[in-house]
């Protein structure tokens, strides 16, 4: 486990494969993770986390083998240049990032510093230790895989296909545009300095540890609190969901597999209204943890629109099923029932 600072004084074996993994304290990063260190034995992770309000403490900070945690900002030029002098790392898997829609738009300059220069830090450093000069090769082995979402398309129709890699991004909300100019950098350093880059755009996210600011956890935590289950407008919006473990063995399959410059979609081809989502739990609730003389949707209200709501997210998730044999394999009733079952039990 390591401190804050660049103080580092372990020394790693030079046969292990060294990867730096950003914002692993995170949700989806703290899975990363967990499936990284059970799948790679040979595989050393840094976990290189800010420790904000939505982190998995716990988790970052407990010690595990060929694990390193540290406790820093990827802003920080000083102390990313630090840690790849140190660990001469074969990969970068970026998840860091401000996420939350509302918190961006109260905040946009956070979304911006973090988001779009942190990453611009870690894209060069990268450079600053893959290549020996301008234009020279790198190890083949060297992969930077950027974690972007589905919101940099912007929103989508209800009659509407399913995005494509190819469609023009159309970021409705600063933390969408946040995301999309970074990926615009990322793009940079393959084009300019021919940096091995990968980009993925994921659909929503659920699975177990996740924040309840999020839609799933907080329908889940105020229906068994039997507290009130705000849903912005009617309800009517669209996402397609994705779970948490099938999003990281996509992300094991790009990192190793991907084609360096190009960008792939993670879908999980479960469309649903915010408001069948509440209801789903709400039923499933019912079956399990029955209410005395009234169902779980009853606690179920609508609130104002959020300001710059996109409508639908929905992904074409055909290029990296055809050329990578990756699908998903949870299906979403299934997922959303063992959830519950987790935190009922």
């Amino acid at each position: 486990m390591g401190m804050v600072g660049i103080c580092i004084t372990l020394k790693v074996p030079i046969s292990m494969q060294k990867l730096l993994i950003t914002g692993g304290a995170g949700f989806i990063g703290a899975h990363c993770i967990q499936l990284f260190l059970a799948k790679y034995p040979n595989y050393y992770i840094v976990n290189l986390d800010k420790l904000t309000y939505s982190a998995r403490r716990s988790f970052a900070l407990e010690e595990k083998p060929n694990y390193y945690f540290v406790e820093g900002d990827i802003a920080n030029f000083l102390l990313v240049e630090a840690l790849f002098q140190k660990f001469n790392f074969d990969g970068v898997i970026h998840f860091a990032a401000e996420s939350h829609v509302d918190r961006s738009i109260l905040d946009p300059f956070l979304f911006i510093k973090t988001n779009i220069e942190g990453t611009g830090v870690l894209l060069h450093a990268a450079y600053n230790h893959w290549f020996k000069g301008p234009n020279q090769s790198q190890n083949p082995n060297h992969q930077f895989v950027y974690v972007s979402t589905d919101e940099v398309y912007g929103s989508l129709d209800a009659h509407n296909k399913p995005f494509t890699e190819s469609a023009m991004l159309a970021p409705s909300n600063p933390y969408s545009a946040s995301k999309a100019a970074a990926e615009c950098l990322v793009k940079s350093y393959n084009h300019t300095y021919g940096l091995r880059t990968v980009i993925t755009r994921s659909t929503n996210n659920y699975g177990r540890y996740q924040h309840p600011e999020k839609l799933i956890p907080m329908v889940l935590k105020n229906a068994l609190q039997k507290q009130s289950i705000p849903l912005h407008g009617d309800g009517s919006s669209i996402r397609d969901w994705l779970h948490v473990e099938d999003h990281c063995r996509a992300i094991d399959c790009l990192f190793h597999k991907g084609q360096s410059g190009q960008s792939y979609n993670i879908g999980g081809h479960e469309e649903q209204t915010n408001l069948q989502i509440a209801s789903m739990i709400c039923q499933i609730l019912d079956q399990l943890k029955p209410l005395y003389g009234k169902s779980y949707t009853s606690l179920i209200y609508f609130t104002s629109e959020r300001i710059g709501q996109d409508r639908r997210y929905a992904l074409d998730a055909r290029k990296i099923k055809e050329t990578l044999g990756w699908k998903p394999t949870i299906q979403l009733q299934v997922g959303i029932q063992d959830l519950i079952r987790d935190c009922i039990q």
